[in-house]
């Protein structure tokens, strides 16, 4: 994927790149899909408030996700609104601290790591099924594994999901040492990218075991594709944050909207699989003092410098 895409491409070019000289597509945010027809091929006008987003999913069902919520936030707050991909989570705090975008779903880890880096700032955190803002990290391996406990990966691979990930590498690393393994004690790791490609890495055969979101894990596990070692405690849920250049009025309007916005309520009908995300019941003010734990722990790990 091009590191310079600003304007979405059509899904099959998400996964063979774009090409040079090539007129960007714009996709419509009133689809749930991520299909756009040709006749709307358009640059948008400068006041585009660009959004990003850590990629969870995979880049076509994170679009599917997104694209509708984008569109309730335009006929909310009057402001146009375009989704900016990144594969990579530094690559999402990047854009954000530099401007590229405007505003962007991040985990807690990738927060606290551009607000020392960039000063991003929050603006609601997500709260899950039970009404909290927090979530949970699972750690899981493959059915009729031979192993039953943490302490059984000592010298096994575990595969963790991007490196700037809160639910797939940050608690899972603290849950392997509360166990008493610490990297040093893995036999391999590896960083997948993705919670999705971690789920990939563990069947395959790749890793024994690795850490994923609950909100999928659980579902896998319903499915009886997976199978459950351990859950974390609570941590600080998902966060929209945004640039610290962007005027107080838009701040406002775009958390007044998202505080007002009920996925499971009036809005449901417009949306697609926001069952799947980490706010399944939409969002609420940010608890510092919860954020405080993932600065702890980012920089006992060497994450963050400050």
């Amino acid at each position: 994927m091009c590191k310079s895409l600003l304007l979405l491409c059509l899904p099959f070019l998400l996964f063979s790149g774009c090409v040079r000289g090539e007129t960007p597509k714009k996709v419509s945010l009133s689809q749930k899909t991520v299909e756009a027809p040709a006749e709307e091929i358009s640059y948008p006008p400068q006041d585009t408030l660009w959004f990003g987003f850590d990629l969870r999913l995979g880049p076509k069902e994170d679009f599917r996700i997104y694209i509708p919520l984008l569109k309730y936030l335009e006929n909310e707050t009057g402001r146009r609104f375009r989704i900016k991909f990144s594969e990579k989570y530094e690559d999402t705090v990047e854009d954000l601290g530099k401007g590229v975008t405007q505003f962007a779903a991040v985990g807690a880890l990738s927060f606290v790591i551009g607000e020392a880096k960039y000063g991003i700032k929050y603006l609601v955190s997500g709260v899950n099924k039970e009404g909290d803002a927090t979530y949970h990290s699972i750690i899981f391996t493959k059915p009729k594994s031979a192993i039953r406990d943490l302490k059984d990966l000592k010298g096994k691979c575990f595969a963790f999901g991007a490196k700037m990930s809160t639910q797939g590498h940050l608690i899972p690393r603290k849950m392997l040492e509360d166990d008493g393994i610490t990297l040093n004690e893995l036999g391999k790791y590896l960083y997948t990218g993705s919670h999705f490609d971690t789920v990939k890495s563990v069947l395959n055969g790749e890793c024994d075991a690795g850490g994923i979101q609950d909100v999928l894990a659980k579902k896998l596990e319903s499915e009886g594709k997976i199978t459950i070692l351990k859950i974390s405690g609570p941590y600080p849920n998902s966060l929209i944050a945004y640039n610290n250049a962007v005027d107080g009025k838009t701040v406002e309007a775009v958390r007044a909207a998202l505080l007002a916005f009920e996925p499971m309520g009036k809005h449901k009908d417009m949306l697609a699989d926001w069952d799947k995300t980490e706010m399944p019941l939409g969002f609420t003010k940010v608890n510092e003092l919860e954020l405080e734990k993932v600065k702890a722990l980012a920089r006992g790990y060497g994450l963050l410098v400050r």
